[in-house]
């Protein structure tokens, strides 16, 4: 199993790094970057979008219309939605999360940023969102690219990643570390 990660992540940064080079040839890095954090919403917020990504029995026709469709629906860029096509006329939108991963990654070291992740229970405001970005500037030293996700089970609290750095603050964890204690003890 870890080849098949190993193989997708290689996969995803080499298509990451050429939408890359296009929108950065277009000018367009920061369009791009909008219209696959709306993708990543989009793969968060919906199991049909999910299954319909990873799905092995849709044909490349099927997959290639309705990502046509849905990149129109949405309005994303031109580049975007060729890109999109791309990957499914080759079957590599199961990578579409890492690859959307990858490219806010190249995006954030080239403009010599961090890239950090907030995942809460709940969606966080501006001012929460505002507020975790300068604390985590302060305590990293650089520019911090924020990016949230939802994740109903953690309860409440946050975990941050920021590179290999994880603070697991979230209730869920507390309540096990809480349980080990108490086994402990009896």
């Amino acid at each position: 199993m870890a080849g098949q990660a190993d193989r997708t992540g290689g996969l995803a940064v080499r298509y990451a790094t050429a939408l890359y080079g296009l929108a950065d040839e277009q000018k367009a890095l920061d369009v791009v970057a909008a219209d696959l954090k709306s993708l990543q919403a989009m793969i968060n917020d919906s199991d049909d979008f999910r299954r319909f990504i990873k799905s092995p029995v849709l044909s490349r026709a099927d997959q290639s219309k309705a990502i046509k469709a849905l990149g129109e629906k949405a309005a994303l860029s031109a580049l975007t939605q060729k890109f999109l096509g791309l990957a499914a006329a080759n079957r590599r939108l199961f990578a579409l999360p890492s690859i959307i991963a990858a490219y806010l990654d190249i995006l954030a070291t080239r403009r010599g940023e961090v890239t950090a992740e907030v995942t809460s229970a709940v969606t966080l405001s501006d001012s929460q969102m505002s507020a975790i970005t300068a604390a985590l500037k302060q305590t990293v030293g650089r520019t911090v690219a924020l990016t949230s996700k939802i994740d109903a089970s953690i309860l409440g609290g946050l975990i941050v990643r920021v590179g290999s750095r994880m603070v697991d603050s979230s209730i869920k964890s507390k309540l096990q570390r809480l349980k080990l204690a108490m086994k402990g003890v009896g």
